[in-house]
């Protein structure tokens, strides 16, 4: 019998969707971000700037996500929880917010235009700083068995949110940018508070503070992390990014945004299931099931000339995409020590920001299309499985 999202007493699951709710609120506001973004910087006269800014950024998030992952570890460790990061990440990503939606209100003019791209790049690091210290926490909410279970509830969040964005796009878009940005404060900050109200300090499983520093993971280890995550990242950013096109191509009758939402809806539902399945395999037969699943069928997806199939293509991917991301969380936790929680999950988010960046830019020079991007995807994948199989024989017990 399947189960999950169920109530078992080693999990801690008001604190796991008190997460969730953090994760809510980071994915409307990311949403409003990139919807908004280009047009307030073509607005103020950067139009060469609004193609590139979110490359930098996704190069500057690669930098310093690992930095954060381990300040968060030595906050946990002379703290005893990683609450207090995260509130101050969150509180200024949403006052930064507030800022940027007071100041499209105003007429800029000369320099102070610049602003504006310094403060969507200050939110952008606000969100870093609290990223993955707060995905961190799932080792005090959850025990290592159990990861997949609580994986699947953002999962579960993340494609259900992801799915209505062309519905949230249409909102978003009617009360204009200054009342979106103010909203997505909000939600940020209503995010922080549910997690922050779900987690009591005293309700947090107490890591063992002074652990022997010979148990750190191995350097090789973490490099390792780092690759997989740049590997996945290039897999599903080249996944969401040219193949809808594809698809939309194969059958016309299917609006882009659509073929998009059906995927991270499928994805959604399926982590229903993923999880305890997860659970039973190991997360890194999950990952390199889902990451090979999703080669294949992009291969599949090229030859395929039966526009019926497209639907087929559509609940496939869901599932495989559904499947590496109930278990990359997993996969990054489970090969550190406790004490290297945050540092972890910092390099898996920097190779995925590192690929994000490579990606966009790929597509912003045109270099690169639905053959480019199966081929580019196959390589990544054999890189991803060999990391995989090298980290199984480093890993820590």
């Amino acid at each position: 019998m399947v189960k999950s999202f169920d109530s078992r007493p080693d999990i801690l699951w008001r604190q796991v969707w008190g997460l969730a709710a953090l994760l809510a609120g980071i994915i409307f506001s990311w949403m409003a971000y990139s919807f908004y973004q280009p047009k307030i910087l073509q607005k103020l006269g950067f139009v060469e700037l609004a193609g590139w800014l979110g490359i930098m950024q996704g190069l500057l998030a690669t930098v310093i996500e690992p930095f954060v992952g381990q300040f968060s570890d030595r906050i946990q460790q002379r703290l005893g929880n990683r609450l207090p990061m995260i509130s101050i990440g969150v509180t200024l990503a949403g006052s930064t917010f507030v800022s940027v939606s007071l100041l499209v209100e105003q007429n800029l003019l000369g320099a102070i235009r610049w602003l504006v791209p310094v403060l969507m790049t200050v939110w952008v690091i606000a969100i870093i700083f609290f990223r993955a210290p707060a995905i961190a926490l799932l080792t005090q909410f959850v025990p290592a068995t159990e990861l997949p279970q609580a994986s699947a509830v953002l999962v579960f969040v993340f494609g259900f949110i992801g799915a209505i964005e062309p519905v949230l796009k249409i909102f978003i878009n009617s009360i204009g940018a200054s009342m979106t940005f103010l909203l997505g404060a909000i939600a940020l900050v209503m995010g922080g508070y549910i997690l922050r109200s779900l987690t009591p300090v005293h309700t947090l499983k107490p890591y063992t503070i002074h652990e022997d520093i010979s148990s750190s993971a191995p350097t090789l280890l973490l490099i390792l992390i780092f690759v997989v995550g740049l590997g996945v990242g290039l897999e599903v950013n080249l996944l969401m990014s040219i193949f809808p096109q594809e698809l939309q191509i194969q059958f016309p009758g299917i609006r882009l945004e659509f073929i998009t939402s059906g995927i991270l809806l499928v994805s959604a539902i399926a982590s229903v299931v993923l999880g305890e399945w997860t659970a039973q395999i190991g997360a890194n037969k999950a990952m390199l099931l889902g990451l090979g699943t999703m080669t294949g069928l992009m291969g599949l997806a090229l030859l395929n000339d039966i526009d019926t199939f497209v639907v087929g293509f559509i609940v496939t991917f869901g599932i495989s995409f559904s499947l590496i991301f109930v278990s990359m969380i997993p996969f990054c936790l489970g090969k550190v020590p406790s004490h290297q929680a945050g540092l972890a999950t910092g390099l898996y988010f920097s190779g995925s920001a590192g690929a994000t960046a490579l990606v966009s830019l790929l597509i912003k020079q045109g270099m690169i299309a639905s053959l480019g991007a199966f081929l580019l995807a196959e390589f990544a994948f054999f890189v991803v499985a060999g990391c995989i199989v090298i980290t199984k024989k480093i890993q820590i017990s």
